[in-house]
């Protein structure tokens, strides 16, 4: 059985993927390179598929509700810096 994950880890993990997804060196090639973009959504979308159903639990606190969208934002934002 696949171990539960609690929330304040799963906003840890996202945060850590997004700096992951930032870190990742750009290629000679240049931001365009396909295998750069895929690897940096695949980092984004998995933080925020991590975070996702965090705020339909019903132990969600209004804290954890507003981390999980600041999450989403800076995912976007990565996004943008990034790919853009």
């Amino acid at each position: 059985m696949a171990r539960l994950i609690p929330a304040v880890e799963r906003i840890q993990r996202a945060r850590q993927l997004i700096q992951k997804a930032r870190d990742l060196p750009v290629p000679s090639e240049g931001r365009f390179d396909f295998s750069y973009i895929a690897q940096v959504k695949a980092f984004l979308q998995e933080a925020r598929e991590l975070v996702q159903f965090i705020p339909k639990t019903p132990s969600a606190t209004a804290e954890l509700k507003e981390q999980v969208r600041e999450i989403f934002a800076e995912a976007d934002l990565a996004d943008r810096e990034i790919l853009h």
